[in-house]
């Protein structure tokens, strides 16, 4: 063969790189079954063709005995698989022999040519190698017949046994080859090129047998990159998935490995301690904050990323410290998403119970658990109740009320949140008609809209239908979503936000100000109601630079003939900084808690006519 031919051949080969301990050992016990097989056919097949016993016993001998050298203590992976490669010789000499050399029984060489590539290392081929030509060289030329079943090979023994063994070597660089490039496959996911889950656990388990140093792995999930897939396909979810492993990588130093572990997880595992691994983290989150473009349209990805070390694992070990790093995961799914949480404990408690939650919360609905909250509306000017906000409330039968902090963020995971959504917007829709009714004038709703909901092709009939068979008028209703819905297809969002608006209703901008992009998005959104977060509301009775962000809110939503909401208004300062700042509405604590249909009272008084939707301004999606 050409000497460029055997040095590509030879760089697809994985001498260089270790079986991990598991797979070997699986490997090597399957070979150590298959050589006692062997020696037990061996010892039929003797008897079977007329050979005493004592030639019975020592074939079976002859076979079996390099497996002596498995008992020698501290030997290696070496040491084993040259043992167990030559037992398996062994059987393929012995056959030969007890077939007075039949060509056919060659063949058996072959098989173990393919037996052995498991071990996928050189050592195997060589002894193979070595013992073909000595078998064939030496012994064909002292016993010809025994081992060669044909004329011409008894003249010219050593030509034959060259032959047989440039056949073995060839055998032996295919088997390589082609479990190098099996391996290959597995190795490495497919999607992105990045390492596969297997060679993730491989390289940390090299880290940590390798000495007493700290390891960190960090796992990532993109944030609600189900939405992407049901927005825009599952061919621009497979291209966002590379533009994200693109990013990793180049996060990442160069004794880091990152992986892709299935799905929209990936992993890093880090050389280093937590405040490495923390750094690793953090240069993720910022690279990521920039939206990432996707057949020529950006689409904003976030990622919680869970972090796990060896300084807080219970042993050295890549299992353990991926499964601490999936619950530091999760924890930052909780907390909020697009954030690093290191892995603590009494997390894996804190898993049990959210996932207990998770499976009560599949019955609450049915289970008559659930109820509705409604929480006032103030116009700040005459201080009447314009409208209210439905608020979920989840009464658990043994752990009481639990906060909506804590089970809406379950309900967006589990994909329960639409089924609760439409149940939401039929009781606030029929309590406003009620309302309406008892007080003679018209009462707004608002109803939440989550972005799973928002991305549900179903939410503009779920709308429709809800007013249809409550009989509210669309301009009552008001429809709420956070500025989390601007993490998806931006395009998309305008789109059914300005269907939803096509119904009738109103559109509002929940937790104003607490967005990445408030301001250049706001344009675009057909809105009709912009709600200042609680945080900025907080301060203003302190005389902090919420006052001026506040009043800078209240006049750009001014320009844009949008009404404002003050969400969290709890003390008489805030209410005088905010009508002194002309902000038209307030929600909070000063004004009315939250409760149930039967504590609330609307006046039953008439005051300004609820305004109806804006319609779109020219150049402008509002």
């Amino acid at each position: 063969m050409h000497p460029t031919s055997l040095s590509r051949l030879a760089a697809l080969l994985p001498e260089g790189r270790r079986l991990p301990d598991g797979v070997w050992l699986r490997r090597h016990r399957v070979l150590l079954w298959v050589a006692v097989l062997q020696a037990a056919g061996l010892l039929l097949l003797a008897l079977a063709t007329g050979h005493s016993a004592g030639t019975a016993l020592l074939t079976v001998l002859g076979v079996t005995y390099p497996m002596a050298l498995l008992l020698l203590p501290g030997r290696g992976r070496r040491v084993a698989s040259a043992a167990t490669t030559l037992s398996l010789l062994g059987a393929s000499i012995a056959l030969v022999y007890l077939l007075d050399g039949l060509t056919e029984a060659h063949f058996h060489f072959f098989v173990v040519i393919g037996l052995v590539a498991l071990y996928q290392s050189w050592l195997p081929f060589g002894v193979a190698i070595l013992v073909v030509l000595a078998h064939h060289g030496v012994v064909g030329t002292l016993f010809p017949h025994a081992v060669f079943g044909h004329g011409s090979a008894h003249a010219d023994p050593w030509t034959w046994a060259a032959l047989h063994g440039g056949f073995v070597l060839a055998a032996s660089l295919a088997h390589l080859a082609a479990w190098r490039l099996n391996e290959q496959q597995v190795l490495r996911d497919p999607l992105t090129g990045l390492a596969s889950r297997t060679q993730l656990v491989e390289s940390a388990d090299r880290l940590l047998t390798r000495g007493s140093g700290p390891v960190g792995v960090l796992l990532l999930d993109v944030d609600d990159f189900r939405d992407v897939n049901d927005s825009r396909g599952h061919a621009v979810g497979d291209r966002l998935l590379v533009a994200v492993g693109q990013r990793l990588a180049g996060c990442v130093r160069p004794g880091d490995q990152v992986a892709r572990l299935g799905g929209d997880e990936f992993a890093v595992v880090v050389d280093g301690g937590p405040a490495v691994a923390a750094a690793v983290a953090e240069r993720i989150l910022m690279s990521l904050a920039d939206p990432i473009t996707v057949d020529g349209r950006p689409l904003a990805v976030h990622v919680s990323i869970g972090a796990a070390d060896t300084d807080t694992a219970a042993e050295r070990s890549a299992v353990t410290l991926l499964r601490n790093a999936d619950l530091a995961m999760y924890m930052a799914k909780a907390q909020g998403k697009n954030r690093s949480v290191r892995y603590a404990d009494g997390m894996a408690q804190a898993a049990h119970t959210k996932a207990q939650l998770l499976e009560d919360l599949a019955g609450a609905t049915a289970g008559g658990q659930l109820a509705v909250h409604y929480q006032p509306t103030i116009d700040l000017a005459d201080g009447v109740t314009t409208g209210y906000e439905a608020l979920l409330r989840w009464y658990h039968p043994t752990r009481g009320l639990v906060p909506p902090v804590e089970f809406i963020p379950l309900a967006e995971e589990g994909g329960q949140i639409v089924q609760i959504g439409r149940w939401v917007l039929t009781e606030a829709t029929r309590q406003a008609v009620a309302w309406s009714a008892r007080a003679g004038r018209p009462i707004g709703m608002a109803v939440n809209l989550s972005p799973r909901q928002l991305a549900d092709d179903d939410v503009v009939a779920t709308v429709r239908a809800a007013l249809t068979d409550s009989g509210l008028p669309a301009r009552q209703l008001t429809l709420e979503v956070t500025e989390g819905v601007l993490v998806h297809d931006v395009d998309q969002v305008v789109a059914q936000l300005l269907a939803l608006r096509a119904l009738g209703v109103r559109i509002a901008i929940d937790d104003f100000g607490t967005g990445y992009s408030s301001l250049s998005y706001l344009r675009r959104l057909p809105a009709d109601i912009v709600k200042i977060d609680r945080s900025f509301v907080q301060d203003l009775d302190a005389g902090g630079r919420s006052t001026t962000l506040v009043a800078s809110i209240i006049e750009l939503a001014r320009s844009l003939h949008l009404d404002v909401v003050a969400e969290g208004v709890e003390t008489a300062e805030q209410h005088a900084v905010l009508a002194e700042l002309a902000c038209s509405h307030a929600q909070g604590y000063l004004f009315g808690r939250p409760a149930a249909a039967d504590a609330q009272n609307p006046p039953a008084v008439q005051p300004h006519a609820l305004p109806a939707p804006r319609r779109p301004v020219t150049g402008a999606h509002r």
